[in-house]
């Protein structure tokens, strides 16, 4: 529809334009108007063109690649081709003879002399009327000078005697100016008439005391200025009216002159924008012919070849592809209506399949939802225990990836779970659950898992088995902490009360036998005491830890400056313990925060003493530049305190039960130090780390104990 629009505009443009250089318009045919008409027309053309180059580029594709119908549809577009080429190529060469021969009649020389002689007549017509005007202006003048005393003495007598000049020489008006074109005396014959005055141009010409001859321009005066010998500045201006009807026939005869020099200049222009006219009307029809040709042709193949199209379509799986069909009951039009029927039969029956697929899809979706949300790990298994699903927690707490767990065996991943699964697997009861708690260990890291293995029976699909792990290790070091503070209240009350009498009867011992102990004797018996007092003294300070453990003050909080703790445990270490070097790392700025001043000196304390022990673990020779550095930073609203040694260091496995009581890697160690520290810490809502010395990584040794405590406890909680 475009392109047959594209060619009915063009064609209308290009018999305006035709229209425009025959003058067949009132639009005068200018060489501007007509080279703008010829661009516009030559655009026009060349869409039209670019249309059609489209629609022959895909048909010559088409036959290229062997389509169906393509021979046909090249051969109809050839053929309008031909009959639009033919009569447009006879017609071009007849229309340029015509016009050469026409253009010559044209410009013959004959008509050139027409032209000239109209002009001639016409320049000899004005300039005999200027010569009659010259020696009326300058009789005038002589009888206006010889006048002068009239002028000064009679100015009445003055005024008709002007007005006797112009109507004796048959002038309109006759004026005396000044010298800035005012009007000094007038002399009107017909009052009616407006008169054209003379511009300040002709005044200053006129004082040259030369005639000046003014031209009609746009109306039908001409006028004469002179300047007056006798008066002081005084000019002379005379009108005549000429004839109307006159002056225009001398501009008609000077335009047409004009007009017919101007179209013999542009002789070649004309001739060949009249030649691009008739090109460019018969490539319009040209082009509008293979247009409808390929519309013809169109019409002919698109039938089969949307048939051919569709069934493509749909053999590449599009099922929405349809043909258009007729309203025509012809064999094309039944055999499109029934591949249309197919079509929408298999759209329909895959769009079935596609919703239950969209179901199962969204069911699925909603499980791994409702699974992400849950804190302990579930996996699914199928009957042979391969893994189906895991949620996030699963592969957190196994320590791997989805896709190395999705597809695999489970006992592969988790061997822990063989046992359990075994049983499970083989148990015949459909609703029966098992469960165990089993210890998993990942990157060195124990953790003690409950798991429950229930079965996922359906009656039409293939049943499976789903594997609930739930962390339980902060829950049993809770109990595990729980019993051993109730145990540690024991002990220290069975075992405090009898240890101060043991001491004071050691001591009354050596005061009441010291004496009569022999000399030989008295160094044994001394020795004896001592270690009585000494070993129930080491009781003692064990039964305080016992006690402090299991009775640990709730924290006071105040605002403090956690420096101060540390600095305090550095001095402190650092006096008793010469041969290490202490170092404090603290910022310029106060680490404030609200916290319990007297325990968290008390865990840092205890994190410093530890750091000592752990140099003090290692053989003399090796203590060489020992050194604990406690560093203090705040990071994320928690202030942070990491206490780095360069001693024996952490375990690598079972690191994390140091923080249980009684669980120690020293000889003399009661387990109760890092527990502790610990227990102050959570009071807090802080977390303590157990890592190793950045200086392992470089083939060091050492630990780092790092605790964070935030900044304000009740705004974290």
């Amino acid at each position: 529809m475009t392109g047959l629009v594209l060619v009915g505009i063009a064609t209308l443009f290009s018999l305006g334009i035709f229209a425009l250089i025959s003058n067949l318009l009132p639009i005068p045919p200018t060489t501007d108007l007509i080279r703008g008409s010829l661009v516009i027309d030559g655009l026009l053309l060349l869409a039209i063109m670019f249309m059609v180059g489209q629609e022959v580029w895909k048909l010559g594709r088409a036959w290229f690649e062997g389509r169906a119908a393509a021979r046909l549809h090249l051969r109809v577009v050839a053929l309008f081709a031909f009959i639009a080429a033919l009569p447009a190529v006879m017609v071009a060469v007849a229309f340029t003879v015509s016009l050469n021969q026409g253009f010559d009649h044209w410009f013959e020389s004959r008509t050139r002399q027409v032209v000239d002689n109209v002009l001639t007549v016409a320049s000899a017509y004005m300039q005999e009327h200027a010569r009659v005007l010259r020696a009326d202006l300058i009789s005038i003048a002589s009888s206006l000078d010889a006048a002068k005393s009239l002028y000064d003495y009679e100015p009445t007598r003055f005024e008709n005697l002007m007005r006797l000049q112009a109507s004796l020489h048959g002038l309109q008006s006759a004026y005396l100016l000044d010298k800035n074109a005012n009007v000094i005396l007038r002399s009107d014959i017909d009052p009616s008439v407006r008169t054209v005055m003379p511009p300040v141009e002709a005044i200053n010409e006129a004082r040259k005391e030369t005639a000046v001859l003014l031209q009609p321009g746009q109306s039908n005066q001409v006028g004469g200025l002179l300047k007056l010998r006798t008066y002081d500045e005084t000019y002379l201006y005379i009108v005549r009216l000429l004839d109307k009807q006159v002056l225009d026939n001398l501009k008609l005869a000077r335009d047409s002159a004009m007009e017919y020099r101007e179209l013999e200049n542009n002789r070649s222009d004309v001739q060949i924008g009249f030649a691009m006219i008739f090109g460019g009307m018969s490539i319009v029809f040209l082009l509008g012919a293979m247009w409808i040709g390929l519309s013809f042709a169109n019409y002919l193949v698109a039938p089969i070849r949307h048939l051919i199209g569709a069934a493509d379509r749909v053999a590449h799986g599009d099922l929405t592809a349809a043909v258009p069909v007729g309203a025509t009951s012809d064999d094309i039009s039944s055999l499109g209506a029934s591949f249309n029927k197919m079509t929408v039969e298999l759209r329909s029956q895959r769009q079935e399949l596609i919703s239950a697929s969209e179901e199962a899809e969204r069911r699925r979706r909603f499980t791994e939802a409702v699974l992400s949300g849950v804190s302990a790990g579930v996996v699914g298994i199928s009957n042979d225990g391969h893994v189906t699903i895991a949620n996030a927690s699963a592969l957190s707490l196994l320590g791997v990836e989805l896709f190395d767990l999705v597809g695999r065996l489970l006992v592969d991943e988790v061997p822990e779970l063989a046992h359990l699964l075994s049983v499970a697997l083989r148990d015949e009861d459909e609703g029966r659950s098992h469960q165990a708690t089993i210890a998993l260990v990942r990157n060195g890291h124990k953790s003690t898992v409950s798991v429950r293995v229930t079965p996922d029976r359906s009656l039409d699909r293939e049943h499976g088995y789903v594997v609930t792990l739930d962390d339980i290790s902060e829950l049993v070091s809770a109990q595990r902490t729980s019993a051993w503070a109730d145990v540690a209240r024991r002990i220290a009350h069975e075992i405090k009360n009898p240890l101060t009498p043991i001491q004071l009867s050691a001591e009354r011992i050596r005061r009441r036998f010291g004496k009569l102990v022999a000399d030989d004797d008295r160094r044994v018996f001394d020795q004896c005491v001592d270690t009585i007092v000494r070993q129930v003294g080491d009781i003692g300070r064990m039964v305080d830890e016992f006690s402090q453990f299991a009775r640990m003050p709730k924290p006071s909080f105040e605002e403090r400056d956690l420096g101060e703790c540390v600095r305090e445990a550095v001095f402190l270490l650092g006096v008793g313990h010469p041969e290490i070097t202490f170092e404090a790392h603290l910022p310029e700025t106060p680490l404030k925060g609200r916290f319990d001043h007297r325990l968290i000196s008390q865990a840092v304390a205890n994190l410093v003493k530890n750091a000592v022990e752990a140099i003090e673990g290692l053989p003399e020779g090796e203590r060489t530049g020992a050194r604990v550095d406690v560093y203090g930073r705040e990071a994320g609203g928690f202030n942070i305190v990491e206490v780095v040694d360069t001693g024996i260091g952490l375990p690598t496995t079972e690191r994390h039960r140091l923080l249980e009581p009684y669980m120690t890697t020293r000889e003399k160690g009661t387990g109760l130090g890092l527990a502790i520290v610990r227990k102050i810490v959570e009071e807090h809502g802080g977390s303590i780390d157990l890592l190793d010395s950045p200086a392992v990584a470089n083939g060091g040794r050492g630990a780092m104990v790092r605790i964070s405590l935030p900044i304000d406890p009740n705004r974290t909680g």
